[in-house]
């Protein structure tokens, strides 16, 4: 066979590129018009949703932080257009970013925004900072209480035992009650895109919550709220009972003196005194720290190290503003362990309601907490009463 016959049986290389060259661009000719088909059908779906835009991208501003966590994101658009979404999405994909949706699905919350309001709880001149805090799932937390003592006596080897006394034990309930705040922002000040939204209204809840809980820890009448250490009935020491908290008196009506102060740290017991602290108010610290011991030494002493509490007879002072001033027969002043004798309990959760409709237009933030506290231990507290008797 010729080589001419032989190259008319098989197709040349240059004509078996040209043909894959054809079938290649025919192929993606194919593939283009599926992807333009698809589009299409994606932007006649987008005009179909009337509740939901797409904005267009603003050049953040100087100084704006990129939300970028998927958590962040969902949150902000909840509190900018109370879109929910992106909350219920998270959720349900158990990526357990949020805490998010209630049995009607109306509360939503940010766990960054949570931790932020608890942080600045725990950092304000409160009961808290020096309270045993409990977090609890249920609508009351109970404190079981031994304050007696077991009967003891001594035995020989062959005189038969005699019963003693059984240890009586107390029940205290500390009911939780919901703490709750209403900030509102103006809708256009939400659509700002450099508007910090998150930052601004954790600082709200916090500053309204911490002043509400400080002023119910010491001085709340149980009534839908905490149980102030202020409100339980005080009787001079010397005839102190469970139920009561013992005060001892300054001598002098509406002053304090040295020598009260010392009775004051000795009246609370041993066991309890290697974790006391004082607890009053501005103008109280203001009278306190000119005291002077018989040496002319100040009874006073500021922090040594930036953050630390000032110190009067080497306990720490929680200066808190709600204690009581300086008056005739005031329980201006008062040293325990208040670990041991003060609890707060609380649920972990911190919900937040969106209201675009009641104040237009403004948007409302309703923010609950629920959260409770009593004396737990009325042996770990005492007052010092600025009166004669």
């Amino acid at each position: 066979m010729s080589k001419t016959e032989e190259r008319g049986d098989h197709a040349s290389p240059a004509e078996e590129v040209r043909a894959a060259v054809t079938g290649f661009v025919t192929d993606f000719k194919g593939f283009q018009a599926e992807i333009e088909t698809k589009l299409q059908q994606t932007e006649e779906r987008m005009t179909m949703l009337d509740r939901k835009m797409t904005l267009p991208t603003r050049t953040p501003l100087g100084g704006a932080v990129d939300a970028g966590a998927p958590h962040q994101k969902a949150f902000n658009a909840y509190l900018r257009n109370g879109d929910d979404d992106g909350l219920r999405g998270l959720e349900l994909e158990g990526k357990s970013l949020t805490t998010a949706v209630n049995s009607d699905g109306g509360y939503l919350v940010d766990p960054q925004t949570s931790e932020r309001v608890q942080s600045v709880l725990n950092a304000t001149a409160s009961i808290r900072a020096i309270a045993s805090v409990v977090s609890v799932e249920a609508t009351s937390y109970d404190v079981l209480i031994d304050h007696t003592d077991v009967g003891a006596g001594w035995a020989t080897e062959v005189d038969p035992a005699v019963e003693t006394d059984t240890p009586q034990i107390d029940r205290i309930t500390i009911a939780l009650n919901e703490l709750s705040a209403l900030p509102k922002a103006s809708q256009r000040l939400l659509d700002d895109s450099a508007f910090d939204i998150e930052g601004w209204l954790a600082g709200c809840i916090a500053d309204k919550f911490a002043r509400a809980e400080a002023a119910a820890f010491i001085n709340g009448d149980g009534i839908d709220k905490p149980k102030g250490f202020l409100d339980h009935p005080a009787v001079d020491n010397d005839v102190w009972a469970w139920s009561n908290l013992g005060y001892v008196p300054t001598g002098v009506n509406g002053d304090v003196t040295a020598e009260s102060v010392v009775d004051l740290v000795y009246a609370l017991g041993s066991q309890y005194r290697a974790n006391g602290s004082f607890v009053m108010n501005s103008k109280s610290a203001g009278l306190v720290r000119k005291l002077k011991d018989a040496d002319g030494r100040f009874l006073w002493s500021d922090g040594l190290a930036a953050g630390e509490p000032a110190q009067l007879m080497g306990y720490p002072v929680l200066v808190a503003e709600d204690m009581p001033d300086a008056t005739t027969d005031s329980y201006s002043i008062a040293f325990g362990d208040f670990n041991a004798g003060y609890t707060v309990a609380e649920r972990p959760d911190l919900r937040i309601l969106r209201d675009p409709f009641s104040a237009k237009p403004h948007v409302l933030f309703y923010a609950t907490k629920r959260v409770g506290g009593d004396v737990s231990d009325f042996a770990a507290i005492k007052l010092l009463k600025f009166g004669t008797a």
